[in-house]
């Protein structure tokens, strides 16, 4: 992402987790497929003309740890941000991810479009909606994994 500030000096914005009944390999093949698939703009979607969006898509991947860590980031005409997801090991073979969300919504249509997402709750939807997904994207997984050869 091109940008005048580094994504590691964006604002906090919050923090969702989520615990997964799979081993974390699963969830991590889950959070993947879901980044290259469901989480991107389609391209020709108007959204990413209207908003301007960088990359076309809308995020791409800015650092990424095996098993433990990816971080996408992004911008539009209104924010500059950076959705980190984080993976540790829980009991019984569950996995915890976790998204935490960092941006920065500069001048007066910035401040106007963080009310809109973050002020509006559109943005816990949207995060919860993510998690939820890759916890189903991973059970299923897992179920796959639990078939005979």
């Amino acid at each position: 992402m091109r940008d005048d500030a580094p994504a590691g000096s964006l604002p906090y914005v919050d923090e969702h987790a989520i615990r997964i009944p799979a081993a974390r390999e699963l969830v991590w093949t889950a959070l993947q497929r879901y980044v290259a698939t469901d989480l991107l703009i389609a391209h020709g979607n108007p959204l990413a003309r209207i908003l301007g969006t960088e990359p076309h898509a809308g995020f791409e991947v800015s650092e990424s740890t095996w098993g433990e860590s990816l971080a996408l980031v992004g911008r539009h005409r209104f924010s500059r941000y950076l959705l980190r997801f984080e993976l540790v090991d829980a009991t019984a073979g569950d996995t915890h991810l976790r998204a935490q969300t960092y941006a920065a919504f500069p001048g007066v249509r910035g401040r106007v479009y963080r009310a809109l997402v973050i002020g509006t709750r559109a943005h816990d939807a949207a995060t919860t909606h993510v998690l939820r997904s890759i916890r189903r994207q991973s059970v299923h997984l897992a179920r796959q994994d639990d078939l005979p050869a």
